[in-house]
């Protein structure tokens, strides 16, 4: 498991390269803490929605980075919530889809749209993955697609997401902009009627 250090939060952060941040969950009060920033980056592109171990000046929580903040301009994260789930009950969560493989209908004309980049999932917080890889190797004519309900989830991972949702598919050129394009609003072709008088 990934592990990340933490303080308890002072009245402000003791330099520039921490950040403020909260722990909490249904059996720990509320706490203020502080992080490094840099860290916090590295664990956060590693662990995704996963466990991970945060030291807490040398006490351990299995604990999940459950939500960030960032500054709009350089899209750093500037505060951060641990969130330390119940570890006997599931949750649910978003896990982000990692396209793996090469489409053989590629070669032949086709285009590749893809559809989800996360997949909503529930499981024990033991058993979250850092990714789920969807494998495209096996789309081969035009037309083939992946959904929800063929991908092989890690063991003890349920999809929350309809099973019938399309993750990836393979068009024709001639559909391409068709598929990209949102449909347009429905034009109304009605006459408008005319009163008579008396009416």
């Amino acid at each position: 498991m990934i592990s990340l250090k933490a303080n308890k939060r002072a009245d402000r952060c003791s330099s520039i390269e921490t950040i403020p941040a909260v722990l909490y969950g249904p059996s720990i009060e509320n706490t203020k803490i502080e992080v490094n920033g840099k860290e916090l980056e590295k664990v956060h592109k590693a662990a995704g929605e996963s466990l991970i171990e945060l030291d807490l000046d040398g006490k351990k929580f299995s604990v999940m980075i459950y939500d960030t903040q960032h500054d709009p301009m350089t899209m750093e994260i500037i505060h951060a919530d641990f969130y330390q789930p119940d570890l006997k009950h599931e949750v649910e969560t978003q896990i982000p889809l990692e396209i793996i493989g090469t489409a053989p209908a590629v070669g032949l004309g086709g285009t590749i749209i893809t559809n989800m980049h996360e997949l909503t999932v529930k499981a024990l917080p033991k058993d979250l993955p850092v990714k789920i890889e969807v494998d495209v190797s096996g789309l081969d004519v035009f037309g083939s697609h992946i959904m929800v309900k063929d991908l092989e989830l890690p063991k003890g991972v349920t999809a929350v997401s309809h099973s019938d949702e399309v993750i990836v598919q393979i068009v024709t050129p001639a559909n391409v902009d068709i598929e990209l394009t949102p449909p347009s609003p429905v034009a109304t072709t009605e006459a408008p009627v005319e009163k008579k008088e008396g009416e």
